[in-house]
């Protein structure tokens, strides 16, 4: 019986799933060390404070207590370090403040960590923690990136003046400025990307542990790079050579790029482990999630389009206002620039773009990359602008997108603000989407809707995104303090099973399928015999983990070439035990065979005459069959579609439903149909949730008023339609595999095909636009004060 096709291109359920539908996932809250001790962090209820005092006597006498330590225990030790340097337009370097693990002085935002009680049990640390008197002595504060930049605003950092933490720019100012000269259609639009809270099902947690015998240092930790926090927190924060200090990042209940970062937690639990020679362990609550981990998006707008009488662009022009909270996150100060400024030429063949962001600091939750991170904002803002830009000059939404897309024979394509798309197909991504839509159809469905008393609408976007950050190079000399390529061991044991010990980092995307179906397809080892290793550092070798959805175009790619080389002396084994040139040796589903001959080895024979070399070229190659190989793209990948959203709205109630959702999505080779039906799926849940429910609110002075699932919306199951997904693809032309990525684009493409929805079936009260979210209330009062408006003419 001939085995079911298991490579690239089979739809092969997840591997992993077993154990974690089973209950046997091992999550960091479920590791448990020898005498460990458990860690509560007491966190400032004030926006903006002057910490006074500190009196740790209660708290210290409370029952079970081991230590207690405040900002003065950490004041000689290194603050958390930001990853990205970014330069003004001035050439001068962006503010960059000490991120202290434990507030030091000062307290910047609520949730901001004053102090760390550590006990015998989870429960005492915490009932300590109350015993704690802090005396704060309150400070002005600022919430938005509009009061932040107002004369006479509160400072948050002396270091920091007119709490600006850079204003860059990018693009050519007076190339659009002469567009718009000679404009014949000038459009504007003012928008808010609203803040996200990321809200990963498994809270973040980590253990310290340390072994005095050795001096060695290990942390456990809900991490999308254990590497980079390694880095990160051992050389800069805690001063401890690498060696010393090992990383594990077990199996992660998501993370959305929240769990990229190195947060103070980390650090604690290490260093307070150093000292009282006990495991430390602290896991977040919900709550505690809400003020402590790094928000996304919050972006502040103005665009303007130039257009020809034709409706071709001419130029845009935009200018951003980012909000990154209180202190600079890992990647934060990337995001407003490179990650989304870069990405506003999108799809089309606007000749001219420049852009000015200005980064400001607020007594908020430091803001960082949040699924998509730069891409759906830049996306949010070009296709809202595209559908302004039809609806003022009367052009049709489809038309004005057809009309200004790169044509498929332009690649590579030269962007001006930076990039060069290396291939894509937008005329064939919109057709595939409007069909499968039945976006000529919709009429009818509209008029059938309005018998029955609701307001339809139909939107679309036609998106970009740049995936897998690249070259090492060029982002190093864009500001990246960090390498960007990934690294792959591939090990064939003696029986021809495989061990990959990859140094990307799955987090629910699937990589134990995925990167085993690599493995299935060049060697031809079925897939159960294929394991998956990641999230160890003392197992794997220096890698940068998962996110950008760089895991398959940069993990994957390193993998194939760690596979060449396997099959290359493979070959070589080979050709020994046949006694063939190695110049006639044939590999091809798992077997070495001479060409024009029978003879054949399978990988098995090979590798296990690599481990026993009775009859082996020992003069010639060592035993073993391992190899290893580093991937640093030459480029991003570009994956780019088309969403096509159709809303049903209530009048009486402003409830909007979405009732149909196509996403085609140019993906580049796709190695498992039911995995990136998967991701999309989510990424799309994702984006229907911003735009229509979720947002970080904050009052005036900076206090967080949706601190809790009481009061921030996240998407449920009957807030979801069921999300057609299709594909078409052009191949990456850089990497070995053709891939480019899909964790993102379901996130990116999303909000706006929501919000034009919204705003198409609210055409007949007059709404040019409408800022996410699209909540029943702001609905509702659009539809009142419009039927009074109508009833008073």
């Amino acid at each position: 019986m001939t085995p079911p096709f298991e490579g690239i291109g089979a739809s092969v359920r997840r591997k992993e799933d077993l154990r974690f539908i089973s209950g046997q996932g091992h999550y960091t809250d479920d590791l448990n060390r020898p005498g460990q001790l458990y860690a509560y962090i007491r966190r400032s209820d004030r926006p903006h404070a002057r910490i006074v005092s500190i009196d740790t006597k209660a708290a210290q006498a409370a029952p079970g207590v081991v230590a207690v330590y405040t900002g003065e225990d950490f004041a000689n030790i290194g603050g958390l370090p930001c990853g990205w340097q970014i330069h003004s337009k001035d050439g001068s370097p962006m503010a960059e403040p000490k991120h202290p693990v434990l507030a030091h002085g000062a307290v910047r935002h609520v949730g901001d960590p004053i102090a760390v009680v550590i006990a015998e049990t989870k429960q005492q640390a915490k009932d300590a923690a109350e015993l704690l008197d802090i005396n704060l002595q309150d400070l002005p504060s600022v919430a938005t990136v509009t009061d932040a930049m107002k004369p006479g605003a509160p400072q948050l950092h002396e270091n920091a003046p007119g709490n600006v933490c850079y204003d860059w720019h990018i693009g050519d100012k007076a190339a659009v400025d002469a567009a718009f000269a000679q404009a014949a259609h000038k459009v504007r639009l003012d928008l808010t990307n609203n803040r996200l809270i990321p809200n990963a099902m498994e809270p973040r947690a980590a253990i310290g542990d340390h072994d005095a015998a050795t001096g060695d240092y290990t942390l456990y930790t809900t991490s999308q790079n254990p590497h980079v926090i390694r880095l990160l927190m051992g050389a800069f924060v805690l001063g401890l050579p690498e060696h010393k200090l090992r990383v594990v990042a077990p199996d992660v209940g998501g993370g959305f790029g929240s769990k990229i970062y190195h947060y103070a937690e980390e650090a604690i639990v290490t260093w307070a482990a150093g000292k009282l020679h006990r495991p430390i362990k602290w896991t977040a609550e919900r709550n505690e999630s809400f003020m402590s981990d790094a928000h996304g998006r919050d972006h502040v707008s103005t665009a303007e389009l130039a257009l020809d009488k034709d409706g071709r662009f001419l130029a845009l022009r935009v200018s951003t206002l980012a909000n990154l909270g209180a202190y600079l996150s890992t990647f934060s100060t990337a995001v407003p620039t490179y990650l989304y400024a870069t990405l506003l030429a999108g799809v089309y063949t606007t000749p001219a773009v420049y852009v000015e962001v200005k980064a400001m600091f607020t007594n908020t939750v430091p803001v960082d990359a949040y699924r998509g991170a730069g891409r759906p904002e830049a996306t949010f803002l070009l296709e809202r602008l595209v559908d302004v830009a039809a609806h003022d000059t009367g052009m049709d939404r489809v038309e004005i997108r057809r009309k200004n897309f790169i044509p498929r024979d332009a690649f590579p394509y030269q962007t001006p603000v930076a990039l060069q798309y290396d291939s894509g197909d937008y005329q064939a991504t919109l057709a595939t989407a409007l069909k499968t839509a039945d976006w000529a159809g919709f009429p009818a469905r509209r008029t059938a809707a309005a018998a029955n008393g609701k307001l339809r609408g139909i939107g679309i976007s036609t998106y970009l995104e740049a995936c897998g950050i690249a070259p090492s190079a060029v982002a190093g000399a864009l500001g990246a303090r960090a390498g960007l390529y990934e690294v792959a061991n591939i090990r064939v044991h003696p029986t021809g099973s495989v061990s990959v010990f990859t140094g990307t980092h799955s987090h629910g995307q699937g990589h134990e399928t995925t990167l085993a179906q690599l493995v299935t397809d060049q060697l031809g080892v079925p897939l159960a015999n294929v394991d998956v290793v990641h999230g160890d550092t003392a197992k794997i070798p220096f890698g940068m983990g998962t996110y950008g959805s760089r895991s398959l175009a940069v993990g994957g790619s390193a993998m194939v070439k760690a596979m060449d080389k396997i099959i290359a002396k493979g070959k070589k084994i080979a050709a020994h035990l046949m006694e063939a040139s190695v110049d006639d040796i044939e590999f091809k589903n798992g077997t070495f065979s001479v060409a024009g001959t029978d003879k054949t080895k399978t990988l098995t024979d090979i590798s296990l005459a690599a481990y026993v070399p009775h009859n082996y070229p020992i003069e010639e190659l060592e035993p073993g069959l391992e190899e290893t190989a580093f991937y640093d793209p030459k480029n991003f990948t570009y994956p780019g579609g088309c969403h096509v959203c159709e809303v049903e709205i209530d009048p009486d109630t402003g409830v909007v439903s979405v009732v149909n959702f196509t996403a085609v999505d140019d993906v580049g080779r796709v190695v498992n149909p039911m995995i990136v039906e998967g991701q999309v799926q989510g990424g799309v849940a994702q984006g229907i949730g911003q735009a229509l429910l979720e947002s970080a609110i904050y009052d005036k002075s900076g206090q967080l008023m949706s601190g809790s699932m009481m009061d921030y919306t996240m998407p449920r199951a009957d807030n979801l339609p069921n999300i057609t997904v299709g594909t078409e693809v052009t191949m990456c032309t850089h990497n070995p595999l053709g891939s480019k990525g899909c964790g993102e684009v379901g996130a990116i493409g999303s909000p706006p095909a929501v919000i034009n929805a919204v705003i198409d079936a609210l055409k007949g009260y007059g709404v040019r636009h409408l800022d996410m979210p699209a909540t029943p209330q702001k609905i509702w009062s659009i539809i009142n004060a419009g039927q009074h408006k109508m009833a008073a003419e």
